[in-house]
């Protein structure tokens, strides 16, 4: 338990939930618009692929984003648990993928498989809090229509934020993480060798 709980990871995870707050909260206007929503925060889900932390400060950071939701007490509950599923999936996923090789395939594999955590959990779930939980069939003539409408809707709008703004993130974090940048690995960066004498 020593190494989970460390300052940099306590850290780590309120910058995330901040961020996923801010950048809500930036796009206030348009981001709870129901069939399409602008929530660039979404590219954030890539992140549980390289920190653990990142699981409980997504779920955090989307539980205080709904507080402004016009669905508010259903949005709150219910779309942070899908949320959090979706950082839960993309964590295991990122230890079953591991990066320890430099084959590039495997990078794009992790954001593939990564990425379709959030992009379905929020695509089944969040129609669920519109449409049923909270009667907003605007987008169809029928419950079932108008759930299907918003599924679909919400599949490309979280595509286009997990992979379009997350496949850059991803990027910069590995390589942040490769050039041992200390705010982006765990534990202590490795101690340069000093060269041999000549």
């Amino acid at each position: 338990m020593k190494g989970i709980f460390t300052t940099k990871r306590i850290c780590r995870a309120g910058i995330i939930a901040a961020l996923y707050v801010a950048l809500t909260y930036a796009f206030m206007p348009i981001a709870y618009q129901g069939v399409l929503q602008i929530r660039p925060a979404e590219a954030l889900c890539v992140l549980p692929l390289f920190f653990p932390e990142a699981v409980p400060a997504l779920y955090i950071g989307c539980m205080l984003s709904n507080l402004a939701s016009p669905f508010l007490i259903y949005d709150v509950f219910v779309g942070s648990l899908a949320t959090l599923i979706a950082a839960l999936g993309t964590y295991f996923v990122g230890r079953l993928i591991r990066e320890a090789t430099k084959n590039a395939g495997i990078h794009a594999l992790r954001i593939f498989t990564g990425g379709l955590f959030p992009v379905l959990a929020n695509a089944f779930v969040i129609p669920l809090v519109i449409v049923f939980l909270c009667g907003d069939a605007s987008a169809g003539s029928t419950l079932a229509i108008a759930y299907w409408v918003n599924f679909g809707s919400l599949c490309a709008t979280e595509a286009l934020w997990v992979f379009g703004l997350g496949s850059p993130l991803y990027l910069f974090v590995l390589r942040m993480r490769r050039k041992n940048v200390s705010a982006f690995i765990n534990g202590k960066r490795p101690v340069e060798k000093e060269p041999e004498p000549q």
